[in-house]
């Protein structure tokens, strides 16, 4: 018996745990992606999103895919950064993959007399291939910005819509503000729950008993968050007071350098190539 258990629990507590993910916290390092201005790397996602929308072809995604591979091999961002993939995403991709061949479509692929149409399946794979390159964007703007440089950063872009009386500074200091304190906030809540199933409780004997239970532990709980999140926001708004007032958060002297111009030069240059080429294949000869 001890020697059949025993290498079962030495399996179990080899099992690698699974990294999470982390949202919001910048990798340390000095890297030419670091170093870029916060708006160009938000020009680039937004920019992206625009292109991927009018144009989600899959010249279109190899091409800013193999930048968005480069980024992240510059910002030499490690692999534990990234979070693992659990199984039940890899079923649910081969899952669509398979449901999505009942659209049919070219090609068609034939196996012992059975037709196949391939086409609502390469559809299905260009959406989670676009899917996944807007989140690596994301992930990478995360990995190499700093969350105050993201608010400055709004408001020197939304500059030119002042003109149209658009409180461009406001807005920029509320989302500054915001991505200040989700990472705060989900800690705490993180705290509050594992504290919470520290505590000692009752089983019920019930069923009935045991849905009262779980709904006054979820009352408190979100009370309890309340007043943790009420009493973040009072000492952030002490601190902002005590360092000059909001108006700081969306003030910052940074600019586009030239590396800057480079980068979004570079994914100019992309974006028209994988425009011509995408127009150039659909273009039908008379």
């Amino acid at each position: 018996m001890t020697d059949t258990a025993s290498p079962r629990a030495a399996k179990a507590t080899t099992k690698k745990p699974r990294r999470p993910v982390v949202l919001l916290v910048p990798v340390p390092g000095d890297t030419v992606i670091h170093r870029l201005w916060a708006g160009t790397k938000l020009l680039v996602v937004v920019g992206t999103a625009v292109l991927l929308t009018f144009y989600p072809g899959w010249v279109t995604i190899g091409l800013l895919g193999a930048l968005t591979i480069a980024a992240v091999w510059l910002a030499h961002i490690p692999r534990g950064a990234m979070p693992s993939v659990p199984r039940w995403m890899w079923f649910m991709i081969a899952l669509g993959f398979i449901t999505a061949a009942v659209a049919g479509g070219s090609p068609v692929v034939s196996a012992g007399g059975l037709h196949v149409g391939l086409g609502g399946s390469l559809h299905f794979l260009r959406v989670t291939a676009l899917t996944i390159l807007l989140i690596a964007l994301g992930a990478l703007v995360s990995w190499t910005t700093n969350v105050a440089e993201i608010g400055p950063a709004l408001a020197t872009l939304g500059r030119p819509f002042k003109v149209f009386r658009i409180p461009v500074d406001e807005w920029a200091v509320t989302l500054a503000l915001a991505l200040r304190a989700f990472p705060m906030l989900i800690e705490e809540f993180q705290v509050l729950y594992a504290a919470r199933r520290l505590r000692p409780k009752e089983l019920p004997a019930t069923r009935r008993a045991r849905r009262k239970q779980q709904g006054r532990e979820l009352i408190d709980l979100l009370a309890t968050a309340m007043v943790v999140t009420l009493r973040r926001a009072d000492e952030m708004g002490d601190a902002i007071t005590a360092r000059g007032g909001a108006g700081q958060l969306s003030a910052s002297p940074a600019r586009p350098k030239p590396a800057d111009w480079v980068a979004l030069a570079l994914f100019a240059a992309a974006g028209s190539a994988s425009v011509v080429v995408e127009t150039m294949m659909h273009i039908t000869p008379i």
